[in-house]
């Protein structure tokens, strides 16, 4: 009796913890580290997944803990579990073998903690009850972002929380890219809709169940992202055309769509911001004008470099710089399409256990459907179903992420991946329904082995959290330090001593004592010295970033060996050929050099580059002025010059 209760607040603990996971990551920017302001929330707003990252382990702890008190446990293992098994086994070979070691990873924490989270909400929360607790707290969660994206949008406020968000007049609720907030409503609106028109909830709960939809809706709407409207478009006509060939739900869901399409329509035209961009999207002016589509060529050169196994997990962002396009000049981060990114990291081998686990949840879909789908029992009589409501919203949910997917990164937010992935687990757990082939006994060698395995994967995991917490700390009082002082760099280098293979964090050193020794003063030669050290470890852990080869040459620069810097700068330009801010910096050692006429064309370069360069200009009217004081002090001295006498 007493395992039994156990167990039962072991479940029960579970579904807990699940719900604080899907509530506390959205609210937390997406789970998407943020820069610090001073203020109490500071930590949060820093490394915000530490917290869902810490739950999950204890999430996967009770479930342990479940499989031992049961005697009869048993587990759900539907083909999609070796899908998600088999990638979290690659990820972890890939990771092995990659060249930026931090990195990777620190996107394989990632993988982990999402397989983990799949299994255990697949095992754990698979009854009715807990679906529909999820479901609900997931739509009511959306409407209250909404709200708050409603609010930015018509006060014009630039704030998610206490930070900046730089996006004025889009709402993009408690996370900081509309796009992103765009990808976390569009795969849940649908299961509010689902939960409206066919679930067996009380009246009551469907008509609050509505209006949260509607409002969410217009959250969408006042994302102004074009990608979202595009996959809520996509969604809604998938999510309507089921229903109206359903007779159970024709004529309700033929309302419902009136309504939404009417009050999109009245809005689109009376607000000139969304007329805009709806124009925008019409006319064509998509996200090639926002340098999107300009990733995926440089994105295709990049993956052929390593096509079956990729150029390694989440290395885009640093190996992008060799094939970047001239008009492009900012940090991506990601190639703004998930399905691209996939390829270029991972290669043909990861891309096909990816693709294998949504077309193993497909086929599933498929088999659940007819099990699940609500019919009616005799004439005039209607059947509605909890189950069906899910399955229908859930999965419509999913093909809105994916249809968004090909113009952004939106599975790389951690709160818009974790609902992906808690919708998967659900899905999958209804093939229960379907057949009990899947249902697998649970003796004491299979519990054996899976907690040792698990156990080791926790160990590691609340290692390397406990570690990105402490690391997240000291990059945070870091940042809050005076810019570049020696108390930022006390800071610094104990988050480096914290961990020890963050490159960002060496380079940050590194320029920190670069720029105090150009300040001057007695030590200047030692800070710099102490600068190339901190280059050089940070060019050993990421070889493929060209700024500790900017800083090394800069510093070579200063104390007077420019005959020693050239290398650096060749390195350098060779890593990043087609970035301004490189093109300048070179321009500049030939300054330093006294070489103006070799200058020249380099911040010329730059100019061409990024028309808005105060570095290029500046130099460029230097360059000029200087050239100008040659070109005069040389006619002078030709014309000071005694005339030759003629010779006898």
């Amino acid at each position: 009796m007493k395992r039994e209760a156990l167990d039962q607040w072991c479940e029960r603990g579970i579904l807990v913890l699940v719900l604080a996971v899907l509530v506390f990551t959205p609210l937390a920017f997406g789970g998407r580290p943020q820069p610090a302001t001073g203020s109490i929330v500071d930590f949060l707003a820093g490394e915000p997944f530490v917290v869902p990252a810490f739950l999950i382990i204890a999430i996967t702890g009770l479930w342990l803990g479940r499989i031992w008190l049961n005697p009869g446990q048993r587990l759900l293992w539907p083909p999609i579990c070796w899908a998600v098994l088999g990638f979290a086994i690659y990820a972890i070979i890939r990771y092995l073998t990659a060249d930026i070691e931090y990195v990777a990873r620190q996107e394989l924490i990632r993988v982990l903690m999402y397989a983990l989270l799949f299994f255990v909400i697949l095992n754990n929360l698979h009854r009715q009850e807990a679906t529909q607790m999820i479901g609900l707290t997931l739509v009511f969660l959306a409407m209250a972002i909404s709200f708050y994206a409603i609010f930015q949008f018509l006060t014009g406020s630039d704030r998610a929380w206490h930070l900046m968000r730089g996006y004025p007049r889009r709402g993009s609720g408690t996370f900081i890219s509309p796009n992103h907030l765009g990808g976390f409503l569009e795969m849940i609106l649908p299961l509010g809709l689902a939960y409206t028109l066919t679930s067996r909830l009380k009246p009551l709960v469907k008509v609050l169940l509505g209006y949260a939809s509607l409002v969410i809706l217009a959250g969408i709407g006042v994302t102004l992202s074009r990608g979202s409207w595009i996959s809520t478009a996509g969604a809604l006509s998938l999510f309507f055309g089921v229903l109206l060939f359903h007779r159970s739900h024709r004529l309700p869901a033929l309302l419902l769509l009136v309504v939404v399409a009417g009050t999109g329509v009245y809005f689109m035209k009376q607000s000139p911001l969304l007329h805009g961009r709806l124009r925008q999207l019409v006319e064509q002016k998509s996200a090639g004008a926002e340098g999107r589509t300009d990733l995926w060529p440089s994105a295709i050169r990049l993956w052929r470099e390593n096509v079956w196994w990729g150029v390694g997990p989440a290395h885009f962002d640093y190996r992008f710089r060799q094939y970047r396009p001239e008009a492009l000049q900012a940090r991506p981060d990601r190639v703004h399409n998930d399905f691209l990114n996939t390829l270029v990291d991972w290669g043909l081998a990861g891309t096909a256990l990816v693709a294998s686990a949504w077309a193993l949840l497909g086929l599933g879909l498929v088999k659940t459907w007819r099990f699940v789908r609500s019919t009616p029992r005799d004439l005039g009589e209607k059947k509605q179903s909890n189950k069906f409501a899910f399955v229908l919203g859930g999965s419509v949910g999913l093909a809105a992420i994916l249809i968004h997917s090909t113009v952004d990164f939106n599975m790389h937010i951690p709160a818009n991946a974790i609902v992906a992935v808690t919708f998967m687990a659900l899905l999958s757990g209804h093939l229960r329904f379907a057949t009990e082939r899947y249902w697998l006994a649970a003796g004491a060698p299979v519990k054996a082995v899976a907690t040792v395995v698990v156990l080791a994967g926790l160990v590691y995991l609340t290692g390397q959290t406990w570690r990105q917490a402490a690391e997240s700390v000291w990059l945070q009082r870091a940042e809050l330090a005076p810019f570049r002082s020696p108390a930022q760099v006390a800071a610094l280098k104990r988050a480096f001593e914290v961990e020890p293979r963050n490159a960002e964090t060496a380079l940050a050193i590194g320029e920190a004592l670069r720029t105090q020794s150009g300040d001057g003063g007695p030590t200047y030669r030692q800070l710099a010295a102490d600068a190339m050290t901190w280059f050089e470890r940070s060019a050993s852990l990421n070889r493929w970033d060209p700024r500790p080869q900017l800083g090394y040459g800069g510093c070579l620069d200063w104390l007077d060996r420019q005959k020693e810097s050239g290398p650096y700068f060749s390195r350098a330009e060779e890593l990043d050929p087609n970035n301004y801010f490189i093109v300048a910096a070179i321009g500049k050692h030939y300054v330093d050099l006294g070489d103006y006429a070799a200058a020249k064309p380099w911040f010329e370069r730059s100019w061409r580059l990024e028309g808005d360069n105060d570095i290029a200009r500046s130099y460029l009217e230097i360059i000029q002025q200087r050239l100008m004081e040659g070109a005069t002090n040389d006619l002078l001295r030709r014309l000071e010059a005694p005339a030759a006498r003629p010779e006898n």
